[in-house]
């Protein structure tokens, strides 16, 4: 039997797993691209696993931001998340990880852009956006922000198990991991090396109330199903629009199929809540501003401050705030 974290994505059917004894060997394996890499390849556990593991040894929760749909807010969900958490909790440590290897976001969401990230004899050293939040990105190695990537699966998994290992992060309560959309190779190594460490790790999923982005959010719910990753919850983004004169909402985006929270009961996920398309939180966000200080009475704050709480009761952590 194969472990699914194991099977390339553009492998046939039967696929026995990259870590098979029957890996290039089997019928299946007749055909396949990658026959030849895996029938010479290393069989056996990735020796990565247990280094990540030692290397997130003081990290107590990681929260992966998933979503099976590009443009439906995954980025400022997390940087919104991150910094309510370290307000919210400032005797905690909370760190950002993003592994959106070809389209880094938060060194600008988070106002670091620009930024130098520091090597020492513990690794890298992540930037730091206040006291107790930090913030590690691809986006801080690259010459400019217009560079692009241009890197096959390998070497996308390759970057993400080298920010694993070799990032200091010192403890930390919650690491974050902005992801990119879909299911697939990024998604696989977070979720292989994520698996084997110590301490609590689960995901959010983020959707937009439209049956497009719902029908791309189902397959990621599957995705999470089959690979026994720990979901907490799915967020509606941008279900409404927030006038920033009146703060009338407007629903945009109308969800004639139920939206997120009908497609949650449907799939037996949990519903953590929705937050609105406000333009001031848009403005924030190119500009590396922190919404939640700057618009504290904001209808998506008093949303975000609920969502938190649920997320916080999912890693155990509910009681100490009641």
């Amino acid at each position: 039997m194969s472990n699914n974290a194991d099977v390339p994505t553009d492998a046939p059917a039967h696929c026995p797993g990259t870590q098979s004894d029957d890996a290039g060997k089997a019928s299946a394996c007749a055909g396949c691209p990658n026959q030849q890499l895996c029938a010479t390849g290393p069989k056996g556990p990735d020796p990565a696993i247990e280094l990540v593991k030692q290397k997130l040894a003081d990290v107590r929760n990681k929260l992966l931001v998933l979503s099976g749909k590009g443009g439906v807010g995954k980025s400022t969900v997390t940087a919104l998340l991150s910094r309510a958490m370290a307000h919210r909790n400032p005797e905690q440590n909370f760190g950002v990880l993003d592994i959106d290897i070809c389209g880094p976001s938060q060194p600008r969401v988070l106002g670091v852009l620009g930024e130098q990230v520091h090597q020492s004899g513990s690794g890298w050293s992540p930037v730091y956006i206040e006291d107790n939040l930090s913030l590690m990105s691809i986006g801080f190695l690259l010459g400019s922000p217009d560079d692009a990537i241009i890197w096959r699966g390998p070497k996308k998994n390759g970057m993400i198990r080298q920010f694993l290992t070799e990032v200091d992060w010192g403890q930390l309560d919650y690491l974050l991991l902005d992801t990119p959309p879909g299911t697939s190779d990024e998604h696989l190594s977070a979720t292989t090396f994520l698996k084997g460490t110590d301490g609590s790790w689960g995901a959010i999923l983020v959707t937009t109330p439209q049956e497009v982005a719902l029908l791309d959010v189902r397959k990621e719910i599957s995705f999470c199903k089959k690979l026994g990753i720990p979901v907490a919850g799915m967020i509606e983004n941008m279900t409404a629009f927030v006038c920033p004169k009146c703060t009338t909402e407007t629903r945009i985006f109308p969800a004639r199929t139920g939206g997120a929270e009908q497609m949650c009961t449907e799939m037996e996920v949990p519903y953590l809540g929705q937050l609105p398309l406000d333009p001031r939180l848009t403005k924030c966000c190119d500009e590396g501003k922190d919404f939640i200080t700057d618009f504290p009475s904001s209808p998506a704050v008093k949303a975000l401050e609920d969502i938190v709480t649920k997320v916080r009761q999912f890693f155990g952590d509910g009681k100490s705030e009641q």
